[in-house]
């Protein structure tokens, strides 16, 4: 059913390193919910798999004494919505990852291989960039630092070097603390679909919970990778907490988008689910965050 040529075990990061460089065609595996698929659908017949499986430093969640919140790539879904950490201090990211696949995918499946995998549609994406995610890799050259923002170049790619390794998700206290947040997916049907389009709205309030002090807008199928709507972002804040705000965002954001059609939906449509999932991510991000949209 599976055509794998040769399976490896890494025993730690460096390890994992050494091998990839040593096999310029390997490819990385975790869980393997994505690239098992692809390899019984002949898509990576053959191919050498790299396993980080079971690496302790690369799984868990921990916060460092200045607030960063730290996630493995190596931490599955289940415990990403489960973990105490995630469900106090950034809950949307949790409720994102949550609706991904069904139960069985979601206890194998990780947040590493799911921001890796470059796709557009990937459920845990568009919250990591409202959240300003930074991406720690680790290669044969050392440590670097990447905004999620500049990780992406196209449908399915990258910028990650063939020997480097996703070795932390990383989210600073400024970026979470005084926020309130609201992911909303939608799909053919209600469970067990990728996305068809999702939308993920982070806001603070200002100081008397009546205006917008900052926002963050993100999608996922709203064009060929995860996207912020900065301008409309920019163009929001200082508003009130009202009608003319949804407005905004509704009208703003398709400025900025640019879905395609494909097999699960027309770019039509999907104008219309931007413009309407944005302004209802909005509403509830503003509940979240302890404010109330008026009439």
């Amino acid at each position: 059913m599976y055509d794998i040529e040769k399976y490896y075990q890494a025993k730690d990061v460096a390890d994992c390193i050494r091998a990839l460089r040593e096999d310029p065609d390997a490819v990385i595996i975790s869980g393997g919910s994505d690239v098992l698929i692809k390899i019984r659908e002949g898509k990576m017949a053959g191919c050498s798999l790299v396993s980080i499986h079971g690496i302790p430093e690369l799984e868990g969640i921990s916060m460092e004494e200045d607030g960063t919140i730290v996630i493995g790539p190596a931490t599955t879904f289940s415990h990403i919505t489960n973990n105490d950490i995630i469900k106090k201090h950034i809950p949307i990211l949790g409720n994102a990852v949550d609706q991904a696949g069904g139960p069985q995918l979601r206890n194998i499946g990780t947040i590493g291989g799911n921001v890796c995998n470059g796709v557009t549609s990937a459920d845990s994406a568009s919250s990591l960039f409202a959240l300003n995610a930074v991406l720690e890799l680790t290669g044969p050259d050392g440590v670097r630092l990447l905004p999620i923002q500049e990780f992406y170049t196209g449908p399915g790619r990258t910028v990650r070097e063939h020997a480097e390794l996703l070795t932390a998700v990383r989210i600073t206290r400024e970026n979470y603390e005084g926020f309130g947040g609201h992911y909303i997916k939608y799909g053919k049907r209600e469970a067990m679909e990728i996305a068809t389009m999702g939308c993920a709205v982070y806001i603070k309030l200002s100081a008397d919970k009546t205006s917008v002090e900052d926002v963050r807008i993100a999608f996922g199928v709203a064009a060929p990778t995860p996207m912020r709507c900065t301008k409309t972002e920019e163009r929001v804040k200082g508003m009130a907490l009202d009608q003319e705000l949804l407005n905004a965002v509704g009208k703003g954001v398709l400025e900025e988008v640019n879905p395609r059609t494909s097999w699960r939906a027309s770019r039509e449509f999907r104008l219309q689910l931007i413009e309407e999932m944005s302004r209802r991510a909005l509403a509830q991000a503003v509940i979240y965050a302890g404010g109330e949209i008026h009439a």
